[in-house]
């Protein structure tokens, strides 16, 4: 009988050798791990992306030459603050004194001629209707009455041109402004293919964010959308989206996002600064601590723990992450506990010790 039953705890042994290891579904001791409840509250998307200050449209005037000319007049440096109707430049521009003389004198011939076409045709039509002249002769006249006009209108137009053209000798200042590049000096020699503007004026009150935003973060913003910011060099600043991107750049995967200041800034043009603008509003999700989540490839979870103690792994679907925040879109429902910190290599199943509750945010 004794022998009997030492074999049959011998086979017991044996059996139990054969069993799964006890850790692979739960823990023989309690797992310390810190929880958290997940929330129902509102979440905004925020989008991270460099950008750098500069004019808005009309904000900026970029002085060039209408042709090769010499500068006379170059009164303002760079720091110059500039006001509406100030001389900018004036340029010394012989040739287009020279087109202009030209074309008045074209248009001064074509009017001789006007007259002198209207003075044949009025005559020929009197001979014509006394009997003396022939219709054909009436028909010639009044031809190159027409085309003495459209010749007097055409050099009208010439004048009218190169008016303008010797117009642009003079340019001043369309706007309050100041002065941030210049070029050139007094007596300079100047074209329009030149490399750099002679001078570069902005209006420092209608300053502009321009942002490159990642295509694929896109759909996230909106015009009107708030934004902020910030910079090593500076403190942070409020700003709204005015303009989504017509395109995207196919190299960089980027699109190029406007955003105007708030309030009139004192950040200089040029400046790169880096942004963050936020997304609509989810009034009413579930959130969670980000910090839960564990990540495997492309498949998210959470570990939950029940009025057990035991830590039960869930596959979440995850949308909006901010602020210290991941929002739940399946997976996990408000109120339930979810574990923190101390879920690295937790097993499915496993017994837990919960610490204090950490806050969350809402």
């Amino acid at each position: 009988m004794r022998a009997l039953s030492c074999l049959l705890l011998t086979l017991l042994a044996l059996s139990a050798c054969h069993q799964a290891s006890p850790e692979a579904v739960d823990t023989a001791e309690a797992v310390p791990v810190t929880v958290a409840a997940a929330q129902s509250g509102p979440i905004r998307p925020v989008v991270a992306a460099t950008g750098q200050v500069m004019a808005a449209p009309g904000a900026e005037l970029l002085v060039i030459p209408p042709q090769e000319a010499r500068i006379a007049e170059l009164p303002k440096s760079v720091g110059d603050r500039v006001r509406r109707g100030e001389l900018l430049v004036r340029f010394e521009i012989p040739s287009l004194d020279a087109d202009s003389t030209a074309r008045r004198a074209d248009l001064a011939r074509a009017q001789a001629q006007l007259e002198t076409a209207r003075q044949n045709a009025a005559r020929l039509s009197g001979l014509f209707e006394g009997g003396i002249a022939a219709r054909k002769e009436v028909e010639d006249a009044r031809r190159d009455l027409a085309q003495a006009e459209a010749t007097v209108t055409e050099s009208r137009g010439a004048v009218s041109a190169a008016g303008r053209l010797a117009g642009r000798e003079v340019v001043r200042a369309p706007f309050d402004g100041v002065v941030v590049a210049r070029s050139h000096q007094v007596g300079d020699i100047v074209d329009p293919t030149g490399p750099e503007p002679l001078l570069r004026v902005i209006e420092p009150s209608r300053l502009q964010v321009e942002a490159a935003v990642p295509a694929g973060e896109l759909g996230r913003i909106a015009v009107g959308g708030t934004a902020r910011v910030h910079g090593a060099s500076f403190h942070d600043e409020r700003a709204r989206v005015i303009a989504r991107p017509p395109a995207v750049d196919p190299v960089t995967g980027t699109a190029l996002t406007r955003l105007a200041f708030d309030t009139p800034t004192h950040l200089p043009a040029g400046l790169a600064v880096d942004v963050e603008i936020l997304g609509e509003e989810h009034p009413a999700a579930v959130l969670v601590p980000a910090e839960a989540l564990v990540q495997e490839g492309p498949q998210s979870f959470v570990f939950t723990v029940d009025g057990q103690k035991k830590a039960h792994r869930r596959e979440v679907e995850v949308g909006v992450i901010a602020g210290g925040s991941a929002e739940i879109l399946s997976g996990v429902q408000a109120g339930e506990a979810v574990v923190v910190r101390g879920q690295t290599a937790l097993p499915d199943g496993a017994t837990v010790e919960m610490s204090e509750t950490p806050e969350t945010p809402p």
